[in-house]
């Protein structure tokens, strides 16, 4: 039975989820790539600015922030 996914927007700070499908455009899609941010990659959320218009995340031993659209087109579930 599969688990669960939703969106990396709706997880809470200190979540650790594995990216089940990027929703991006080809050329997001490819700068996430870039980062690490792909299929069964597991990210860890850090932080969320205040007004949560930008998330802090950790792929591996990389940190970068996404805006909350982009956030909204990565697919997840908890590990």
């Amino acid at each position: 039975m599969p688990k669960s996914t939703k969106k990396l927007s709706e997880c809470k700070k200190a979540c650790v989820v594995k990216v089940t499908k990027l929703h991006a455009t080809t050329e997001l899609k490819a700068r996430l790539i870039s980062f690490g941010v792909m299929k069964d990659a597991v990210i860890e959320v850090l932080e969320y600015a205040p007004a949560k218009s930008t998330i802090e995340i950790k792929v591996g031993k990389t940190r970068l922030a996404l805006r909350a659209q982009e956030a909204e087109l990565i697919e997840v579930q908890k590990v």
